[in-house]
């Protein structure tokens, strides 16, 4: 049969998922298997081909020679970072600054814990080499760079035989990257195949540890990434899957291969990035614009707001942290990533009882192995799944559509084990440890929604993740939230994220001035310069030029503050007359953000930030495969805990893919599906939207 289909693979902690679809009808199919962490690259092939599978067996036949586009996410910088198995890698800097990796910023994440850890630099003191250079914060150079001592550095590193990478970063190259670009030549002409990164090509802004930091972490990972996507283009070829392969940034938007493989430090969120779009996408197309994507897979929870179909973008924030909640406790990255707030613990993260005496959840996670206690596959110390499983909220002949089978016998005498000193049976300790998890997720949601100046009562919901959907109601209810969302195929909802993800990149220039006194002409010539090198990586990545949308970031704050507000025009508008514009956006968001502005204060620009992206689509998907007769129901009942009465009764449990659009029910009750389970342990009604999005009213709180 003559198809045309793209393929979605993300690789999570525990699952990796896949979607395939059919890009005339919009048609999806589902696969999903334990990730391989000896070889992430096994997981994808295995789903990949478990989905060409089903699509031969259910809809008359396909092959690979159907696909025409696959993107990809994954978290293997992330976990390439938290577990420190990246490349022997070499930092150079500029002469005096050897010990800026040790020192970072001097903080105290917790000003009480006399036995506060810190994030050990990811170069050691002894691969730290100094080159005598100089440049001025105005990219005026003070001090040459040698070409004798560049050839000398390049000659200590070759004899050493185990650099695999070298990390370049000089004081104020973000201003003039000169002398990092002559060094970055000189090392790859000395020691062919060795990778270089250097922070003007990274995180060209100031903040030299974090530009450090960054350009550190990118070199760290890039000889693995580079191999991984290496291999990955190589397993398609193998499948004889002749398709242009893209892959996801964390600022919400694909590149090709090539880009990615220079800078992969851009990956660091790129699964949660996606599932954010595909919460995006389902609330647009249920006419809901105010939207807080909730994304629990098995490792993590993340929480994100989107406002007017848009998520916002940060370009700082923290990996691999000591204390997984504390700021500052981790390693600082600048690139453009969607905000994102990691909220809580996923299916596979492991309860203990800490040293008050109390539950505690995560940060270590059991992963796909072991896995929970559950699974059967060795794991001895329970997880969330293992409470979601003792509560009833799922079904252990049907996890995985059957395809697996949970033992809530070991689940029961894991947390017996585990309630033993408190007294505590299993069941007792389940609801414990899940609703210690609904309440930290629910309070830091609700910090992460008043930070952007909202209320959590005017957003909805949307879940995603193979755990979203039995967590999302009772987190909405704590957070006064009354509608929650959830798309087909929600289990694997960073993949629909993925299909609808758009091309995008983003380029900076960091240059200080008042809006006053800017020089219009300099900044429209430096602009110029990063739509040039943006332009080229885009249509690497198949962008037509002539529907590239360019945008202008700008980051702005009041003379002498030390805080920067974002905003945003048209890349068209920036030149002379644009200063009241800016003016009036800066006040807008000011006031939006802090309730006021200061009269008559100066404002400054602090950095530029060019974005160029395809605009995104709304997508529509529906099932590609046969997903129950319509209008049938399961005929069960199943005892599973009940918040509000405290304890087990019977609820309805339907089959999802049963109920036809327009169907109405009332809850509580348990909705299964393939991918994950829809926990309504409260009063509400569930709809099936003509899209087959299950929206969730919760009945108003008794008083």
């Amino acid at each position: 049969m003559d198809r045309q289909l793209r393929i979605a693979v993300d690789i999570g902690g525990t699952f990796t998922d896949g979607i395939i679809e059919d890009t005339r009808t919009g048609g999806i199919w589902v696969g999903k298997c334990l990730t391989t962490p000896h070889d992430p690259g096994e997981g994808v092939s295995a789903v990949i081909a478990q989905m060409l599978s089903n699509i031969d067996r259910n809809a008359g036949g396909s092959s690979s020679e159907d696909v025409v586009g696959v993107v990809h996410a994954t978290t293997l910088v992330t976990n390439t970072l938290i577990e420190r198995n990246g490349a022997r890698t070499a930092l150079v800097l500029t002469d005096g600054t050897r010990d800026v990796p040790t020192i970072a910023r001097e903080l105290r994440y917790d000003l009480y814990d006399l036995d506060l850890e810190l994030p050990e630099p990811l170069v050691p003191y002894e691969e730290r080499h100094e080159i005598t250079e100089r440049m001025s914060h105005e990219g005026e150079v003070i001090q040459p760079i040698d070409d004798k001592e560049m050839a000398k550095l390049a000659e200590t590193l070759a004899g050493k035989g185990d650099i695999e990478a070298v990390a370049v970063c000089f004081l104020n190259s973000y201003a003039n990257p000169d002398h990092e670009l002559a060094l970055e030549q000189a090392l790859k002409k000395a020691i062919p195949g060795i990778s270089v990164s250097v922070s003007s090509k990274t995180a060209a802004e100031p903040g030299e540890y974090e530009r450090m930091s960054t350009v550190t972490a990118n070199a760290y990972v890039q000889p693995l990434m580079t191999r991984y996507l290496g291999m990955l283009t190589s397993r398609l070829e193998k499948a004889q899957i002749d398709a242009t392969l893209r892959i996801m940034l964390s600022n919400g938007g694909f590149t090709s291969v090539e880009a990615a493989a220079r800078n992969p430090i851009q990956l660091l969120e790129s699964g949660p990035a996606a599932g954010v779009l595909s919460a995006i996408n389902a609330g647009q197309a249920a006419g809901e614009n105010s939207i807080l994507a909730f994304d629990m897979g098995g490792t993590t929870a993340k929480a994100c707001v989107a406002h007017n179909g848009e998520a916002l973008i940060k370009y700082g924030f923290e990996t691999a942290r000591v204390r997984r909640f504390r700021k500052g406790s981790g390693l600082p990255i600048l690139i453009p990533s969607i905000d994102l707030i990691e909220i809580g613990a996923g299916g596979g993260s492991i309860a203990t009882i800490n040293r008050v005496g109390t539950i505690a959840v995560g940060p270590e996670s059991a992963s796909s192995v072991p896995g929970p206690v559950c699974y059967g596959l060795g794991g001895t110390q329970p997880t969330v799944t293992d409470a979601d499983l003792l509560l009833g909220y799922l079904n252990p002949n049907r996890f995985l559509g059957g395809e697996m089978t949970l033992k809530p016998d070991l689940a029961e005498e894991a947390f017996a084990r585990l309630g033993s000193d408190m007294g505590k049976t299993g069941k007792e300790m389940a609801w414990g440890v899940c609703s210690v998890v609904n309440e930290a997720m629910a309070a830091a949601a609700r910090v992460h929604i008043a930070e952007h100046g909202h209320d959590p009562r005017s957003f909805t919901m949307v879940a995603t993740g193979g755990a979203g959907p039995v967590h999302a109601v009772d987190v909405a209810r704590r957070l006064d939230i009354r509608r929650i969302l959830c798309p087909i195929a929600a289990g694997a909802g960073s993949c629909l994220g993925l299909l609808a993800a758009a091309a995008r990149t983003d380029r900076t220039w960091a240059h200080k001035s008042l809006v006053a006194s800017t020089d219009w002409s300099v900044v429209q010539k430096s602009l110029a310069e990063l739509r040039e090198d943006a332009l080229a990586e885009l249509t690497s990545a198949g962008a037509a030029e002539d529907k590239i949308e360019w945008t202008v970031g700008i980051n702005t704050r009041y003379f002498g503050q030390g805080h920067e507000i974002e905003i945003h025009l048209p890349y068209a508008q920036i030149g002379d007359d644009c200063a009241a514009q800016i003016d009036a956006e800066f006040a807008s968001r000011y006031r939006h953000i802090y309730g006021m502005i200061v009269p008559d204060a100066a404002i400054e620009i602090v950095t530029w930030r060019l974005i160029g992206r395809l605009p995104r689509e709304k997508r529509n998907f529906v099932w590609g495969e046969a997903r129950g007769k319509q209008g049938a129901s399961t005929g069960e009942e199943r005892e599973i805990y009940l918040p509000l009465a405290g304890r087990y009764e019977k609820v309805p449990v339907l089959d999802r893919y049963a109920l036809a659009p327009g169907s109405v029910v009332e809850g509580p009750l348990v909705l299964e599906e393939r991918e994950s389970t829809i926990v309504v342990p409260f009063p509400a009604k569930v709809s099936i939207l003509p899209n087959l999005t299950v929206q969730i009213d919760l009945a108003p709180r008794a008083e």
